[in-house]
C-alpha cells in the first residue's frame, strides 16, 4: 500500500481531475488509517461527479467509519487518563487499586486503539517506572503491557527498545523473580518477532530510511542475552530464559531460508559464553547459578547452531572454536581447568556430537576422563563418569571404552559409597552392555547381567529418597537396557516402576524426556524395523556373515501385551504433559520418539478411546505440525487411525477437528507409503461427511487433486478409498464444478467405476453420480457423451443383486429422465424400460420402486410410453 500511494500522488499532481487515481488513494489512505486525508480524496470526487453512486456510498461508509473512530478514541482517552491517574498519583496509598489500574492497562494494549492511545500518551516512561518499582505485580503489569504494545507493530517496537533500552530489558531477564524473569522473555520473544517482520518483507521508498534497518536492534538485543548467560549476578531461571529464547530466535526456522548470517554471528560473537554455561561444574568456586535444565538448553542451542551452519567451512570455524576453548581450560589452569574441560565435552556430546567427537579426540581429554573416574572426590567423579557415559554413545568410541573403561565402571559400580555415582556408572554399564540393539545374537555382557542392571536401575528409580536429578539416570540405564526384550518385559509388570517414571517425565527436570521416550519406543517396538530379504539372507549364512536374530519375545503378541500394561498404568497422561513442555529438551528427535509412541499406542481400534479420553488426540495435533518429517508423519497416521474408528466430532471437540485436516492431507503425498495414503483417505473421507465447513477447509489444503490422483492407483483398497472420499467432496458446490468442467474426465471416470466389479467401489461411484445428477441436469445430459457403456452401466446396477446399488442406479435414471425428453427417449428405447417396470411392482424394495415408479410417470408426461390402466 505504502508503494501504491506515491505513484497515485504523482499522477494526481499531474491531472488534478483524475478520479480513479483519487479514489484509489483515498482507499489506500483509509487502509492506513489516514480516515482525513481519505475523506478530502472522496469529496473531490463526489465534486467532479456528482451524481456517481459508488462515489457517494464510499463517502457515507467513510463517514460512519470516522464516527465509530470518534467514539472509541474518546473513550479509550479517558480508560487511559483514569489508570494513568492512579498509577501516578503519589498521595494514593490503596495498594490493590493500583494493581487493578495496572492490569487493566494490560487487557487495553490487547486493543490497537488502547496500545496506540498508551504509546502516545508517554506510556513508555511511565511503564519504565513501573519497572523500576522492583516490585512483582507492577513489573509484571509493565511487562505485559509492553508485550501488546510491541505485538505485530515493528515501528513500535523500535521506539520502545530505543526508550527502554537492551540493558534494562536484559536486567529484568536476569532477576531472581521467575516469573517476572519469564514475562520479560515472553516480551523479548515478541520483539524478536516484530523485529523480525521488518527484515522478511522488501519496503522501498521514502520509509526506507525509517523502518527498514531493525537488523541493528536485534543483533544488540542478541548481543546483550550472550553477556546475560555468563553475568555472574544473574539467576539461574534468566539465564535458562536467555538460552531459550536464543534457540527460538537465531536458527533459521526452516533449511529453505538461504540467510544464516544470525547464527553465523553469534558462533563469532557468543560460542564461547555458551560454552561457558554447558562447561559450569555445580559447587565448585565461582561457578555460574544454573538449573538442572541449563546444560541441556547449552546442548541443544549449541547443536541447533551447528545444524545451521551450510559449509564446511563454517562448520570448521566452529570445531575450531570449541577446540580453542576446550585447551584454554585444559592446559595451564590445573584440576578445575581439566574439570571445565571435561564438563564442556559432556556438553558438546550431547548436542553437536561431531563436535564433541572432535574434542574428545585432543590429547589427554580420553586419559583425564578415565583417572578422573577414579578420583575420590565425588563432584570430580561425577563430572568424569557422566562424560564417559556420553562419550560411549558412539559405536567407535563405546568400542574403545569397552576395551579401557568398562573395569573401570564396574569398579566403581561395586564399590563406591554414593549412589548418585553408583547410578551413573551403572547407565555406562547399561550403554555399553546394550551395544548390540535389538539383534539377541549379540550380547556383550554374560547371561544376566543386563537383567541384573535393569533390576537395579528400577529399583533406584523407585526410590523417592534420591533426589529426581540422580533417579533420572536411572531412566537413562532403561533407555538402553530395554532393547532386551526381557527387561522389556519385566520393566511392564513393574507397575511401580512404569508410575515413577511417568512421575519423573511429568517433573521440572525436562532433561529426562529423552530417556523416557526411548524407553517407551523401546517397550512398544516403535522403531524401524524391516523385514530381511530370505534370499540376502541365505547368501549372508553361506557367506558366514553376521545375521541378526529377534528375540522370541518381541514377536507381536508379546507387544501387544507390553502396549495394553502401558496403557493401564497412564502411559497417555505422561506423554500429553511431555509435549506441553516449551523447554529446549523436548527437541525434533523427541517428539518423533513420542509421535513412534502414540503410533503404537492406536495400533488396535478398541484401544484408540482409551488414549482420546487421556488427552492422546490434542497431544498428537502438535506432534503431526512440528518436528522431523517422520515424527510429523507418524503423529499423522496416529491421527487417521483415531478420526477412522472414532466419531471425530467426539475426539476432536470444537475448533480441533479443523487442526486435525492438514497432518491428514499430509498423509496423501507421493512419498508416503501405501498404508499411510490408504488411512489419510480413509480419514479424510469420515471428515468431508460431516460439514460443509470442513469440506472446504479440505479444499483450502488442496487435497482435491491428490484424492483425484489416488482414484488411478492400481491398489484396490486406496482406489477404493479416494472414490469414497471424493463421494463426500461432491457434496461441496467447488468440487460439483469440476464434474462439469467441459475438458474433464472426472465424470467418465465416475460412471466407468459405477460398472466394476468391486461392489463397494461401485456403490461409492454410483452414490456421487445418484447425487451429481438430482443437483445438476447438465450431468445428466452429458452421461451419454462420455462412454458407449453407459446403458448398460446402468442397466447392471439395476439389476444388481445389492439393493442399494439398485436404489443408486434407480436415482440416477430418474434423475436423467426428468432431466431432458432426449436422454428419457434414449433410456426408453432400451431395455431399460422393461426393468423399470419390473422393479416397479418389487413391494420388498419400496425406495427402488418408488424410484422406478417416477422414471416410468416422466415417460408417460413425455408421451413416450402410454400408462398402463391397471396401475396407479
Amino acid at each position: 500500500m505504502l508503494l501504491k500511494i506515491p505513484c497515485l500522488s504523482t499522477a494526481i499532481e499531474a491531472d488534478g481531475r483524475d478520479m480513479k487515481a483519487l479514489f484509489r488513494r483515498s482507499q489506500a489512505l483509509q487502509k492506513l488509517g489516514h480516515l482525513d486525508q481519505a475523506v478530502s480524496d472522496l469529496q473531490r470526487c463526489v465534486s467532479l461527479e456528482p451524481k456517481n453512486k459508488a462515489f457517494q456510498e464510499a463517502l457515507r461508509a467513510l463517514g460512519s467509519s470516522m464516527h465509530e473512530k470518534m467514539k472509541t478514541m474518546s473513550c479509550t482517552d479517558s480508560k487511559v487518563a483514569q489508570m494513568f491517574q492512579v498509577l501516578l498519583d503519589p498521595e494514593e496509598k490503596d495498594a490493590d487499586k493500583k494493581q487493578k489500574a495496572a492490569q487493566n492497562l494490560i487487557v487495553l494494549a490487547r486493543e490497537e486503539a488502547g496500545a496506540e492511545k498508551i504509546f502516545q500518551s508517554d506510556g513508555v516512561r511511565l511503564l519504565m517506572q513501573l519497572l523500576d518499582t522492583v516490585k512483582a505485580d507492577l513489573m509484571l503489569a509493565a511487562l505485559r503491557t509492553l508485550v501488546g504494545l510491541c505485538s505485530g507493530h515493528r515501528s513500535r517496537t523500535m521506539a520502545i527498545l530505543a526508550e527502554l533500552g537492551a540493558p534494562r530489558l536484559s536486567a529484568v531477564l536476569g532477576v531472581e523473580h521467575e516469573q517476572v524473569s519469564l514475562a520479560a522473555c515472553n516480551l523479548l520473544h515478541v520483539m524478536f518477532d516484530s523485529l523480525k517482520e521488518g527484515l522478511q518483507k522488501d519496503f522501498r521508498g521514502k520509509e526506507d530510511a525509517v523502518v527498514l534497518d531493525s537488523s541493528k536492534d536485534l543483533k544488540l538485543l542478541i548481543k546483550h542475552l550472550l553477556e546475560l548467560l555468563v553475568l555472574e549476578g544473574a539467576s539461574a531461571h534468566g539465564r535458562d530464559n536467555a538460552l531459550n529464547l536464543l534457540i527460538k530466535v537465531v536458527p533459521r526456522k526452516s533449511p529453505k531460508e538461504t540467510n544464516n548470517s544470525m547464527s553465523l554471528w553469534v558462533i563469532d560473537q557468543g560460542l564461547k559464553k555458551i560454552l561457558e554455561v554447558g562447561s559450569t561444574v555445580c559447587g565448585t568456586p565461582g561457578s555460574l547459578p544454573v538449573t538442572e535444565n541449563s546444560r541441556m538448553s547449552a546442548s541443544v542451542l549449541l547443536s541447533k547452531l551447528y545444524d545451521d551452519l551450510k559449509c564446511d567451512a563454517e562448520r570448521e570455524n566452529f570445531h575450531h572454536l570449541c577446540e580453542d576453548y576446550v585447551r584454554s581450560w585444559f592446559e595451564g589452569h590445573e584440576l578445575a581447568g581439566k574439570l571445565r574441560a571435561i564438563q564442556t565435552v559432556s556438553c558438546l556430546l550431547q548436542g553437536p556430537s561431531d563436535a564433541g567427537n572432535r574434542v574428545l579426540e585432543l590429547e589427554g581429554i580420553m586419559d583425564s576422563v578415565l583417572s578422573l573416574c577414579a578420583s575420590v572426590c565425588e563432584a570430580h567423579q561425577l563430572v568424569a563418569v557422566e562424560a564417559l557415559i556420553h562419550a560411549a554413545d558412539k559405536a567407535k568410541r563405546a568400542s574403545f571404552i569397552t576395551a579401557n573403561g568398562v573395569s573401570l565402571l564396574k569398579e566403581i559400580y561395586k564399590h563406591s559409597e554414593r549412589d548418585s555415582i553408583r547410578i551413573r556408572a551403572l547407565v555406562g554399564l547399561c550403554k555399553l552392555g546394550s551395544a548390540g540393539g535389538t539383534d539377541f545374537s549379540m550380547k556383550q555382557f554374560a547371561e544376566g547381567s543386563t537383567m541384573k542392571l535393569a533390576k537395579q536401575c528400577r529399583k533406584w528409580l523407585c526410590n523417592e529418597t534420591i533426589d529426581a536429578g540422580t533417579r533420572r539416570w536411572a531412566v537413562e540405564g532403561l533407555a538402553y537396557l530395554t532393547f532386551d526384550a526381557d527387561v522389556k518385559e519385566e520393566f511392564v509388570e513393574d507397575k511401580a516402576a512404569m508410575q515413577a517414571m511417568f512421575h519423573l517425565a511429568k517433573s521440572e527436570d525436562r532433561s529426562v524426556l529423552y530417556a523416557v521416550a526411548s524407553t517407551l519406543v523401546n517397550c512398544t517396538n516403535s522403531y524401524d524395523h524391516e523385514e530381511p530379504d530370505p534370499q540376502m539372507l541365505e547368501l549372508a549364512k553361506y557367506a558366514k556373515q553376521h545375521i541378526p536374530e529377534q528375540h522370541p519375545k518381541d514377536k507381536p503378541d508379546f507387544v501387544k501385551r507390553r502396549v495394553r500394561k502401558l496403557l493401564t498404568a497412564g502411559v497417555v497422561s505422561a506423554l500429553a504433559c511431555m509435549v506441553k513442555s516449551e523447554n529446549p529438551a523436548l527437541t525434533n528427535s523427541c517428539r518423533e520418539l513420542i509421535s513412534r509412541v502414540f503410533l503404537a499406542l492406536v495400533e488396535e481400534a478398541e484401544d484408540r478411546g482409551g488414549v482420546v479420553a487421556q488427552g492422546g488426540g490434542k497431544a498428537l495435533i502438535p506432534l503431526s505440525l512440528e518436528g522431523t518429517e517422520v515424527g510429523q508423519t507418524k503423529a499423522a497416521q496416529a491421527l487417521a487411525k483415531i478420526t477412522i474408528t472414532s466419531n471425530p466430532e467426539m475426539a476432536f471437540p470444537g475448533e480441533r477437528i479443523y487442526e486435525v485436516v492438514r497432518p491428514l492431507v499430509s498423509l496423501l503425498h507421493l512419498q508416503r507409503t501405501g498404508l499411510e495414503n490408504f488411512e489419510g483417505l480413509m480419514a479424510l473421507t469420515n471428515l468431508a461427511g460431516i460439514s460443509e465447513r470442513l469440506r472446504q477447509k479440505i479444499l483450502k489444503e488442496k487435497a482435491v487433486p491428490m484424492i483425484e490422483g489416488y482414484m488411478f492407483e492400481e491398489h484396490e483398497l486406496i482406489r477404493l478409498a479416494a472414490t469414497e472420499c471424493m463421494c463426500n467432496m461432491a457434496m461441496s458446490k467447488e468440487v460439483q464444478e469440476l464434474f462439469l468442467a467441459e475438458d474433464s474426465d472426472r465424470l467418465k471416470l465416475m460412471v466407468l467405476y459405477s460398472g466394476e466389479e468391486d461392489e463397494k467401489l461401485r456403490r461409492a461411484a454410483s452414490g456421487t453420480l445418484a447425487m451429481l445428477t438430482a443437483l445438476h441436469p447438465a450431468i445428466c445430459k452429458r452421461i451419454p457423451q462420455v462412454t458407449v457403456h453407459w446403458l448398460e452401466i446402468l442397466q447392471a446396477l439395476l439389476l444388481s443383486p445389492s439393493t442399494e446399488l439398485q436404489h443408486r442406479g434407480a436415482v440416477v435414471v430418474m434423475n436423467m429422465m426428468a432431466a431432458e425428453r432426449e436422454v428419457a427417449e434414449q433410456l426408453m428405447a432400451s431395455e431399460m424400460l422393461e426393468i423399470l417396470s419390473v422393479l416397479a411392482k418389487d413391494k420388498d424394495k419400496p425406495r427402488v420402486a418408488q424410484a422406478a415408479k417416477e422414471s416410468l410417470a416422466q415417460a408417460v408426461a413425455y408421451g413416450l410410453i402410454k400408462p398402463n390402466p391397471g396401475q396407479e
